[in-house]
């Protein structure tokens, strides 16, 4: 790796440290200044013992992850259908802004190539995954929210629910075990930046 690479995988690092901290914190519920690192091996072994004594919980937030994950990525086609129906003008950029920016966040992954925390901790999530690498920025997350950016652009409070949405799935995607916090936060902060930029600065 470079020493460009490695200054840049850097920055990142210290930028969404605090959030990882503070979501992680949220969801084992303790204080934030308790906390000298977050995610840890001994961090993510608590979290997925925890999964494993409440099997019928973690059974439903797998369901849980399953129907947001389901209900989104089916809102998304039948709203650009919606468009291409009433030949609105915004369903070009509509459909450009979330593919390029998919494309785009795609290619990092497999660059960057972050391990899974499953992967970086010899422990099996919640959420039974095979998945090697890509592990930031989370897609899943990244996807809910820049279809929420896409939304809001014409209904700001379907929008709205649509980023709650995204939010339980960053959650979900932590709670099971298959991202780490920092994975999750970076992919909200990109579907957001990509909805700014396409649809209000360009």
């Amino acid at each position: 790796m470079t020493e460009k690479t490695m200054s840049f995988k850097t920055y990142f690092e210290k930028t969404f440290h605090f959030k990882e901290k503070q979501i992680y914190c949220i969801l084992n519920g303790v204080e934030h200044n308790e906390m000298e690192s977050v995610m840890t091996r001994e961090n993510y072994k608590k979290l997925m013992d925890r999964m494993q004594e409440h099997p019928g919980e973690t059974r439903a937030l797998i369901i849980c992850n399953k129907i947001l994950t389901g209900t989104v990525f089916l809102i998304y086609p039948l709203f650009l259908g919606m468009l291409v129906f009433v030949k609105h003008p915004f369903v070009r950029r509509a459909f450009l802004v979330p593919a390029i920016s998919f494309a785009a966040v795609s290619v990092f992954r497999r660059i960057w190539n972050a391990p899974r925390p499953y992967e970086k901790f010899g422990i099996a999530p919640a959420l039974k995954k095979e998945t090697k690498g890509k592990s930031f920025p989370s897609r899943h997350v990244f996807s809910v929210f820049v279809i929420a950016m896409t939304v809001f652009f014409l209904y700001p409070l379907a929008g709205a629910a649509l980023g709650a949405a995204g939010i339980a799935m960053a959650l979900l995607r932590v709670l099971l075990g298959v991202h780490e916090p920092r994975d999750v936060a970076a992919g909200a902060l990109a579907g957001i930046a990509s909805g700014l930029i396409g649809y209000y600065l360009i």
